[in-house]
């Protein structure tokens, strides 16, 4: 389904994803794929390749533009797991998945040798909520010749709620963005293929989760592609009391919210419904 260009003079109108385009002229839906045991909203759900390459399909569907698979759980508390455990979970996904469709793969990982793999696989961007800190990391992306997010997290998975803490938090978000930014630069990553993410709900406390949001335009000066997750997210159970497959609405009005505030792509796991929304959303706006 072709999508109509409502921001045209974007710095990146689209980011060449291992040989497949990622418009990102209007907002870009990435379809959440975890391949894991224990993730926070659908762990266990799709650990065999086949569940994987079925769910992927009918987000691409739905309309996912870009799928992004992950293979080890980052949720609040989550224990690292090895190199081989998250090879063994993500590549016969990557490679069926680079088979049976035609959007662009994106790989969730920190580590470099999953980066190296899933990349030969099929993989066209690199997502890492570790924000290439992992030694190697950012020399692997480097050679892989693909895009990458950079995101903000304080502290590891399995501490970083334990007591986050920012004198202002959005200036802090955009200074690590910013440095980050430069260090894949000159490592030899194109400027153009780098996205940023502020890292919602990764050390970060409710209000701050809330006065990222608010201030996400402030993200536009980094003059890269911004990223989104929110979709299902503890901040929504703590703020309306819901468990986390009873929070869909919510994760689609924050990435409306998301969109409204700068927002390039908005990872989810509600594709049908957030993407129904955003293009209405982009309809109004646009309608004389």
């Amino acid at each position: 389904m072709s999508r109509p260009a409502t921001n045209p003079d974007y710095p990146v109108s689209s980011l060449n994803c291992g040989g497949r385009t990622l418009d990102l002229r209007c907002a870009a839906i990435m379809g959440v794929l975890n391949v894991t045991p224990d993730s926070f909203s659908d762990g266990g759900k799709f650990v065999v390749p086949e569940a994987a390459l079925r769910h992927a399909e009918q987000m691409v569907a739905e309309g996912a533009d870009i799928i992004d698979v992950g293979g080890e759980s980052t949720r609040p508390g989550a224990q690292r797991i090895s190199v081989q455990q998250e090879l063994d979970r993500v590549i016969p996904v990557v490679e069926a998945l680079h088979d049976a469709v035609a959007v662009p793969i994106s790989i969730d990982t920190s580590k470099p040798e999953v980066m190296c793999h899933a990349t030969s696989a099929g993989a066209g961007l690199i997502n890492d909520i570790y924000g290439f800190r992992t030694e190697g990391a950012l020399a692997a992306a480097a050679a892989a010749g693909v895009p990458v997010c950079v995101m903000h997290m304080q502290g590891e998975p399995h501490t970083m709620q334990q007591s986050p803490s920012y004198d202002d938090v959005v200036a802090e978000v955009i200074a690590f963005l910013s440095a980050k930014r430069d260090e894949c630069i000159a490592a030899g990553i194109l400027s153009a293929s780098v996205i940023v993410d502020p890292g919602f709900g990764f050390g970060k406390t409710v209000t701050h989760n809330l006065s990222l949001l608010r201030n996400l335009n402030a993200l536009t000066a980094l003059g890269a592609p911004i990223l989104v997750g929110l979709s299902r997210k503890s901040m929504i159970g703590n703020l309306l009391d819901l468990p986390v497959d009873d929070r869909a609405a919510a994760s689609v009005s924050l990435a409306l919210l998301a969109v409204q505030h700068g927002a390039n792509i908005v990872r989810v796991h509600d594709v049908k419904m957030t993407r129904d929304a955003v293009r209405m959303m982009e309809i109004v706006n646009r309608h004389d």
